[in-house]
């Protein structure tokens, strides 16, 4: 009776132990899983440079700013110097992300290109600008023939296309610029553009204060940098309006995909901010800004 009695002694003290065991592992894991994540939130550090694109920047710059305010112990910097530039950086391995109107191929030799992982993060669309003067003069609208026209420079005077009897003004953008490749190619149907030395930016902001203040100007920009009040018209093309809208539907067709390159696959907080930026919760951000949501388009190419 003695012997039964410790064995079932023995029994129930090691199914208490057991107990006792499985209840501290399933406390611990559950403990790891969430100190594992929220380490991860917290203690996300290092820097991110990036350069590239003006047309890409505003969203960029915006979405730094949200993904700081979640990751503070991060460190974000975003130039511009064109498409060209950012490619070329990014290459060199001198930015960890170049920011891009146009596919690495353009720009690069094809083995530097390949050295880079694309990653799309939203569309853009280009918009023909022009100054206020031109527009309450009668300037809503050019046929793709007439902007060809301007953008060459065979037409040099506004009351050629319907507009005031003074001189078209070009305000052109560099050889290096992603914005003006896109705008060549989808607008002026591979022509090449005229080139005006003297205003010949490739910083989308400086390039909208020199539309917006010279007389008979024309110019273009990203619809990014026209959503508040710019002081510029926008300029259909073939009676279709640069809108989102029109853009989705596959009507208006100056429009490219926006790229963020990395060399090689990227780092974790680089990974983490590109996440951020093409994920569901910042995307609802983008159209607020300018730019178009991939997923809306109608057609995936031209």
């Amino acid at each position: 009776m003695k012997l039964k009695k410790f064995i079932a002694i023995m029994a129930v003290t090691a199914m208490v132990a057991g107990m006792a065991t499985g209840c501290g592992e399933s406390k611990s894991d559950a403990g790891s899983d969430s100190t594992g994540s929220d380490t991860k939130t917290e203690s996300l550090s290092g820097t991110i440079t990036a350069a590239g694109s003006s047309a890409l920047k505003p969203l960029a710059d915006d979405a730094a700013d949200s993904f700081l305010n979640e990751n503070p112990d991060v460190s974000i910097t975003i130039d511009a110097g064109g498409s060209g530039e950012g490619l070329k950086q990014v290459s060199e391995g001198t930015v960890d992300i170049g920011n891009s109107d146009v596919a690495a191929e353009d720009k690069l030799d094809a083995d530097k290109a390949k050295e880079l992982v694309d990653h799309q993060v939203c569309v853009i669309t280009m918009a023909p600008i022009v100054n206020e003067d031109v527009a309450k003069a009668g300037v809503k609208s050019l046929t793709k023939d007439q902007l060809i026209s301007i953008f060459t420079g065979k037409t040099t005077n506004w009351k050629e296309v319907g507009g005031p009897d003074e001189n078209i003004v070009l305000v052109t953008r560099p050889g290096s610029s992603g914005t003006r490749a896109t705008f060549q190619k989808y607008a002026l149907d591979g022509n090449e553009e005229a080139s005006n030395a003297s205003m010949e930016t490739d910083d989308s902001g400086v390039l909208l204060t020199n539309v917006k203040d010279t007389k008979g100007a024309i110019g273009y920009v990203a619809l990014s940098y026209l959503t508040g009040d710019a002081g510029v018209e926008t300029v259909a093309i073939d009676g279709v309006e640069p809108t989102l809208e029109n853009t989705y539907s596959g009507e208006y067709p100056v429009w490219t995909f926006e790229h963020m390159y990395t060399k090689g696959e990227p780092n974790e907080v680089v990974s983490a901010f590109l996440d951020y930026i093409t994920g569901d919760k910042y995307g609802s951000q983008m159209e607020k800004l300018g730019y178009g949501v991939s997923s809306k388009m109608t057609k995936t190419e031209h």
